[in-house]
C-alpha cells in the first residue's frame, strides 16, 4: 500500500454507515495496518445524510481530521447522489454504489453494485452497509475478505453474523457483474 488510503462513506441515518467504517478498521486491523473510524453527522435522526470515514495504513496514523479528499466513496443509497458526494475525490477516484441503475457519475471509477436485493434476500431487511463491504474488498483488494469476516463475526455474534457473512459473499461474488 502507498501511504494513507481513506475512505468517505455517504449513507442516510440508520442504514449503518458508522458501523461499516468500524467494521473496514477492525478487518484493516486484522490484516496488520494501521487504521481508524470516526462519524459526520448532525443531529442524529433516521433519513438524515451522515459520512462515516476510515483511513487505512501501513504506518501508524497521526492524522485527526475529516476526511476531505478521500481515494474511495462507499454510497449506501443511490438518492444521496444528488448531492455533491463526489466534492474532494481525488483524480481516479473509485466510487462504490448501492444501486440498481447505471450511474450517472462521470471521470471516476465507478461500480454499481444492487446491495438492496442482496440485503433483503439474506437479512430480510434492507441494511446494505456490510452487504456492500463485500464489493469494497473486491474492487480495492484493500483487506483481505478473511478479515472482514473476522470483523463481521467480531461485531454480530451468532446468526445475525452468519447471515452478515452470506451477504458478504453474495455481494463479493456478484462483484464481477458490476456495470461500470
Amino acid at each position: 500500500m502507498k501511504g494513507i488510503i481513506e475512505i468517505r462513506i455517504h449513507g442516510k441515518g440508520g442504514q449503518g454507515a458508522v458501523t461499516a467504517s468500524e467494521v473496514l478498521a477492525i478487518a484493516a486491523f486484522k490484516d496488520g495496518k494501521y487504521s481508524q473510524a470516526f462519524p459526520r453527522f448532525g443531529p442524529e435522526r433516521t433519513g438524515a445524510p451522515v459520512e462515516a470515514y476510515c483511513r487505512i495504513d501501513d504506518k501508524f496514523i497521526n492524522l485527526r481530521t475529516f476526511i476531505y479528499e478521500p481515494d474511495y466513496l462507499i454510497v449506501l443509497d443511490d438518492s444521496l447522489l444528488k448531492l455533491n458526494i463526489t466534492k474532494g475525490l481525488k483524480k481516479g477516484g473509485t466510487i462504490i454504489i448501492n444501486t440498481d441503475r447505471k450511474s450517472p457519475i462521470k471521470g471516476f471509477n465507478v461500480f454499481t453494485i444492487d446491495a438492496t436485493k442482496i440485503a433483503l434476500e439474506v437479512l430480510g431487511r434492507p441494511i446494505v452497509n456490510t452487504a456492500i463491504l463485500g464489493a469494497f474488498v473486491r474492487v480495492t483488494g484493500l483487506i483481505s475478505l478473511k478479515s472482514l469476516k473476522e470483523a463481521i463475526l467480531e461485531r454480530f455474534p451468532g446468526d445475525v453474523g452468519k447471515k452478515n457473512i452470506i451477504a458478504i459473499e453474495k455481494s463479493y461474488e456478484s462483484c464481477g457483474k458490476m456495470i461500470e
